[in-house]
């Protein structure tokens, strides 16, 4: 679901390292709906129901690479909401369309994205205050050092 891989993100919260989480918690949240799908293929919304995996007894069937495969949902009520990769993978497999794009706007930022982001933040302030005790206690050290030193 992420373009990189979780190795690349330091233990180090750096600026860059940050941009990468913001981007893929921003990316975690960037699944299209059935409208969208519909637009992106260029096909009617009933052709694309026809298309996707779905089964009356079995909310969440399991992965077949012949249709177009919804993401996880929890209640039978949910729409239907797909990974862009996902559509990208059967509009070329499938339907054998050579050039796909799926278009993925920004959706307003959500509560847990807020959270996340605000853990983040709180992060970065812990962070903040433990190199700069650190820092205040190696400089004290080494005078303590210097001090003993000068004694013998």
């Amino acid at each position: 679901m992420f373009n990189g891989s979780l190795d690349s993100i330091s233990p180090d919260f750096n600026s860059n390292s940050a941009k990468d989480i913001q981007a893929a918690l921003a990316q975690a949240e960037t699944l299209v709906g059935i409208d969208e799908v519909q637009k992106s293929l260029n096909r009617s919304r009933a052709s694309v129901y026809r298309y996707t995996n779905t089964d009356s007894r079995n909310l969440n069937p399991p992965f077949n690479p012949r249709k177009l495969n919804p993401e996880y949902r929890t209640d039978q009520k949910d729409p239907l909401l797909f990974h862009p990769n996902e559509v990208a993978r059967f509009a070329k497999d499938i339907l054998r369309i050579k050039e796909v794009t799926v278009e993925v706007l920004n959706a307003p930022s959500t509560a847990t994205q807020e959270v996340l982001l605000s853990i983040l933040e709180e992060l970065r302030l812990i962070r903040f205050h433990i190199e700069a005790s650190q820092n205040g206690t190696s400089s004290i050290g080494s005078r303590l050092d210097r001090q003993d030193r000068s004694a013998a």
